[in-house]
């Protein structure tokens, strides 16, 4: 079966009819070109492109998980220390994405480097460690107002992992453990205190009732009584003791 010059023609226009047929997720749209101009974006679902004429970029709208290399920081303080991240973000305007700049993923991942170096230099390493999330909403700000004029939105920023020198380490470890020893000790005068202090009241209490200094050696005296032993306790006031002595001493 031959085509004439007609057929010829018509095959390659069905051709071109279909070629220009395009599907897209939900998930995607479509960027248009026509003739060099940038047209609304289209999709999702079946969009028609007119062949030679029209040129169509697809974008992802999901969100986008990128690791933000580990970055040598010098802290406010002087300690070196690397810092990793991670970041999540999306394009909410395709077109601005296509037209604004070359590579947006490139993009976004180099302005998180350079934050994230700046962020977290101007910090203590006390605070770094202690305010995570103090941090990740300030790298979240930064890199979101730079990045909203692309048509892309960060939605946040977590600082993932923080690598501290050996010698820091160490440093720190032996600074919790003083830490401890301190509180042990102020744990143990306080105890202290507060045992000297009921010991004074009980005293002043025995001493406007001579009684109960009776009572309490009958108590310490049926402790005793309650193991089988062979000590045999005789108590002796001190008063019999301080007389006999006074007898036995010079006349």
């Amino acid at each position: 079966m031959v085509f004439g010059p007609a057929g010829v023609v018509i095959v390659l226009v069905v051709i071109a009819l279909v070629a220009g047929v395009k599907v897209l997720s939900e998930y995607e749209r479509g960027v248009i070109f026509r003739l060099g101009r940038l047209m609304p974006a289209r999709g999702p679902g079946i969009v028609y492109v007119i062949p030679l004429i029209e040129q169509m970029t697809r974008l992802d709208l999901r969100t986008i998980t990128l690791d933000v290399p580990s970055q040598d920081v010098i802290t406010r303080d002087n300690v070196s220390v690397k810092v990793s991240a991670v970041l999540y973000f999306r394009v909410v305007d395709a077109g601005r994405a296509v037209t604004e700049v070359q590579n947006f993923m490139y993009a976004t991942s180099q302005i998180a480097q350079t934050t994230l170096r700046s962020v977290c230099g101007q910090a203590h390493l006390d605070e770094l460690l202690a305010e995570r999330e103090k941090f990740n909403s300030k790298l979240q700000e930064i890199i979101d107002m730079h990045t909203e004029p692309w048509g892309v939105k960060v939605v946040t920023v977590e600082v993932r992992n923080i690598d501290l020198p050996v010698e820091m380490q160490r440093a720190m470890a032996r600074q919790a453990e003083a830490e401890r020893l301190r509180r042990a000790k102020v744990i143990n005068a306080e105890g202290e205190m507060q045992a000297a202090t009921r010991l004074a009241e009980a005293a002043d209490l025995m001493e406007k009732e001579p009684i109960a200094v009776q009572l309490r050696l009958l108590q310490a005296l049926g402790q005793v009584g309650t193991e089988r032993n062979h000590t045999i306790v005789i108590p002796m006031p001190l008063d019999v003791i301080r007389s006999a002595l006074s007898r036995l001493g010079p006349s």
